[in-house]
């Protein structure tokens, strides 16, 4: 879904993500508001994307803040195509936080969350995750990449408080 997102923000920004190996990660660069945003898709797997993001974050020269990092991720404990921004917070068992807080000793960065709901019944929650969703669920997810998109610019425009206030209020 993260990927997802960061592509749809890609298209509005007519940016193209081209293969960087020293990051092992899809980059593009736009310059909203003449600001640098660095759009990054990781190419390793997910349980790994710290790689990555450790190496953009030194790459923006970010170490030092955090905050500055907007990972856009899915969500087991959202419901269905709902997005909310949060600031820091745990992994909640997610394995591509864990890689980020293992390669950035970290957690304090900016998320976007998607949405994706619990796992039907006993079914492991990384057989959920890997499966393709239904119709219905694709639909609504549609839109939520849009609306994750939309909560990118969002923090970029008004910082991250408003976009919170604004997104999270809903």
């Amino acid at each position: 879904m993260g990927a997802d997102a960061v592509e749809a923000l890609a298209a509005r920004t007519q940016v193209t993500l081209r293969a960087d190996r020293r990051s092992s990660a899809r980059l593009g660069e736009a310059h909203p508001a003449g600001r640098l945003l660095l759009l990054a898709v990781p190419q390793t797997y997910m349980n790994e994307s710290g790689l990555a993001a450790q190496a953009l974050v030194r790459r923006a020269g970010i170490s030092e803040e955090l905050e500055r990092l907007v990972v856009v991720h899915d969500e087991l404990d959202l419901p269905v195509g709902t997005v909310r921004i949060k600031r820091g917070g745990g992994t909640a068992g997610h394995n591509g936080l864990r890689s980020l807080q293992a390669h950035l000793h970290s957690l304090d960065f900016l998320r976007v969350r998607i949405g994706i709901g619990k796992p039907p019944g006993r079914m492991a929650g990384a057989d959920y995750v890997l499966r393709r969703p239904g119709k219905a669920e694709r639909e609504a997810l549609d839109v939520a990449v849009q609306q994750a998109a939309d909560a990118i610019e969002a923090i970029l425009a008004g910082g991250a408080d408003a976009a919170m206030n604004e997104l999270n209020g809903r």
